[in-house]
């Protein structure tokens, strides 16, 4: 090694240590990254093997403050379960058979962004990009509300992503001005989610909101839409959802329907993924 590479690695180091001495570090979730794509009829498995064994690690949680991550996914028979048929968000309802779902430490969002549009653009430059997909609904959010069914008991919203839930089910809201967005979340926190959470095999719901994606994101990811209108609930459930679909959840757009706060534009369950497998992949279609 030259002296000037020697020094150049050293610089590096030494910035390594700057950054870690500074900024917000605290162990509370403020931020995800909610990515629902959908590979390409025949490359399933192989959008499955790249996601899973290079996306995933090197794209997503090898990133500064990214501190939790899961991946999960919707069978031909939990695709059909979607509603409403004619979704704002998916198009057919149908489409977005994965999901992935990651954790960004609060008030890190700027760096992180910085970070992952810069390893994005060295991914795709590097032929390391999957091509055969479409990001169905992919969008960075800030954490917004947790609501908990049991209280002060259990796993909290920073274990949601490495507790092992059975099921997850993704809810996104709209309203039609902006205005109406706090009234919608103070409506879901107080009244709606509590009621519903109550003895059911839902542990928690966690509340986010869109941000826009910076000019400079990669160019297969489309800017994201619902800014200032829009609330995404992700409902973490201690069973398959497929067990607890009728009692629970046929009816959560007519609930926030007669509210006369928003409408609901997907209710999408999923099951986890089993990481190192190809389990489900023949389930897709």
């Amino acid at each position: 090694m030259t002296d000037d590479a020697a020094h150049t690695d050293e610089t590096r180091s030494s910035l390594y240590a700057e950054l870690a001495a500074v900024g917000p570090y605290g162990a509370d979730l403020g931020h995800a990254l909610i990515t629902m794509v959908e590979p390409h009829p025949g490359r399933e498995r192989e959008y499955n093997r790249w996601y899973e064994d290079d996306h995933y690690i090197a794209g997503a949680m090898a990133m500064p403050w990214m501190y939790a991550g899961r991946r999960w996914v919707a069978t031909r028979d939990l695709q059909l379960l979607r509603y409403p048929e004619k979704s704002a968000v998916a198009v057919p309802v149908t489409a977005g058979c994965y999901i992935s779902t990651y954790w960004i430490t609060a008030g890190r969002y700027a760096d992180h962004m910085r970070w992952t549009v810069g390893i994005n653009k060295r991914l795709n430059r590097d032929h390391r990009v999957f091509q055969d997909r479409t990001h169905v609904f992919t969008a960075f959010q800030d954490h917004l509300a947790t609501v908990y069914r049991d209280g002060a008991h259990g796993p909290r919203d920073v274990h949601a992503l490495d507790h092992p839930y059975a099921g997850l089910v993704v809810e996104v809201v709209d309203t039609d001005s902006p205005e109406k967005l706090a009234p919608l979340l103070t409506w879901l926190c107080e009244d709606h989610l509590p009621k519903r959470l109550a003895d059911s095999a839902a542990a928690m719901v966690t509340v986010f909101a869109p941000t826009p994606l910076p000019l400079d994101r990669m160019s297969y990811v489309k800017q994201v839409e619902g800014v200032g209108t829009r609330l995404t609930l992700l409902w973490f459930l201690q069973s398959d959802p497929r067990d607890v679909w009728d009692d629970r959840f046929t009816d959560l757009d007519t609930a926030v329907t007669a509210s006369g706060l928003g409408e609901v534009t997907l209710v999408a369950p999923f099951i986890p993924t089993v990481p190192g497998t190809d389990r489900y992949v023949d389930e897709l279609r």
